[in-house]
């Protein structure tokens, strides 16, 4: 076998593992992206998720700057090039884009692109995405495409296992949304179990009460103060158990009271001990309040799955207009340039990008036994 053919083969195994690596489906998004970037060697790459409504639910894309990505506005609508792969579910190579009749045009920050290869990903029926590759890195004869047939057979087989891996992605995410679920109908159970006990010892009380007022004010009045304790005692549980119920909702709890609420389902949920403490965090901008949210429910899901750790400290504090959140396990740890270069990225990505896209900072903390610490600066409003 020759040496090219033995590195393009260990490039497209080294795609292959990178994507099956992963769980979080942002994060198979983007390997997808730069696997097929790097691998034909092309300026750009983007792989775009279709929602019901004609637009993206996801978009992502490899080769643009987050400046370049900011000045080009709201993502793309499903139409032109787009379009025709999502709905005709064919590859598309084209020698410049921009004179198939199909192109629409693009914002003016759009970075410029010529030669285009693209093709859906696909599992079975189903169009999972559209994934392109624009201005391969080599020499091009006017009027040729870069991107060889040969280059569409690769892209192809990266796209088969594109879908294989994303449709992983989507179970694992859905097995936790399940778990979920699960956990809250084991507390709707607790809830009727212990409210039931509650308002049973209640009408008992109560009877008791009615039957001595007559004969025994002194006694029927200690029952009475027993019905006020168990009346008391039974709207307090009701209330818990409402709030742990009720899905989060920051706009109308705040992130203290989400978090809290999340934190003491997991404490019940798991053998570890998870504790929550926050000082002085006053409200944030929506969107810096939704990150620090998600970042704390992947680190958790982190250590509460993976790191083996029996206790889990989860930290929220002001600092000057903004907050800074902490999450820090005793547990196996990892060293975490080694999950880089394996690829194994932890769900690392999609934090730094939560971070990242309000104008914060994550940095990690870790080594192999020595537990994790994870935090995120986010700036105030």
């Amino acid at each position: 076998m020759s040496q090219g053919h033995r590195s393009g083969l260990y490039a497209v195994s080294s795609a292959l593992l990178a994507m099956s690596r992963h769980l979080e489906v942002r994060d198979v998004l983007k390997t997808i992206v730069a696997s097929a970037r790097e691998l034909l060697d092309a300026e750009y790459a983007a792989l775009g998720v279709p929602d019901d409504h004609g637009g993206f639910a996801q978009f992502v894309v490899d080769g643009v700057s987050d400046a370049q990505w900011k000045a080009i506005g709201p993502l793309p609508r499903q139409h032109g090039i787009l379009a025709a792969m999502l709905h005709e579910a064919r590859p598309e190579r084209l020698a410049d884009v921009r004179k198939d009749p199909r192109f629409e045009g693009w914002p003016s920050a759009h970075p410029d692109m010529s030669d285009f290869l693209g093709l859906p990903i696909r599992d079975g029926d189903e169009v999972m995405g559209a994934l392109f590759l624009a201005n391969k890195n080599c020499p091009k004869p006017e009027g040729d495409c870069g991107f060889t047939e040969e280059d569409e057979e690769l892209l192809t087989i990266l796209a088969q296992h594109a879908a294989i891996a994303l449709t992983n992605a989507r179970l694992y995410e859905r097995s936790r949304e399940l778990t979920i679920a699960e956990e809250r109908s084991r507390l709707a159970h607790e809830l009727h179990d212990a409210v039931s006990q509650k308002l049973f010892s209640l009408r008992l009380t109560a009877q008791a009460a009615a039957a001595l007022v007559d004969r025994d004010p002194i006694r029927a009045k200690g029952e009475l103060q027993q019905v006020a304790a168990l009346a008391a005692e039974a709207a307090d549980e009701l209330r818990a158990a409402v709030v742990e119920l009720r899905p989060a909702a920051l706009d109308e709890d705040g992130l203290v009271a989400t978090l809290r609420t999340q934190i003491q389902v997991l404490d019940r949920a798991h053998a570890a001990h998870v504790t929550f403490d926050s000082c002085g965090v006053r409200a944030l901008p929506a969107a810096q309040e939704e990150a620090l949210l998600r970042v704390a429910q992947e680190a958790l899901h982190n250590a509460l799955r993976h790191s083996g750790a029996a206790r889990v400290d989860v930290t929220l504090e002001r600092r000057g207009p903004g907050a800074v959140l902490r999450i820090t396990d005793d547990g196996s740890g990892f060293e975490p340039k080694a999950t880089r270069r394996a690829g194994r990225h932890l769900g690392l990505v999609s934090m730094r990008d939560r971070a990242g896209g309000v104008g914060g900072t994550l940095t990690v903390e870790s080594a192999p036994g020595k537990g994790t610490t994870i935090e995120m600066e986010a700036p105030g409003g």
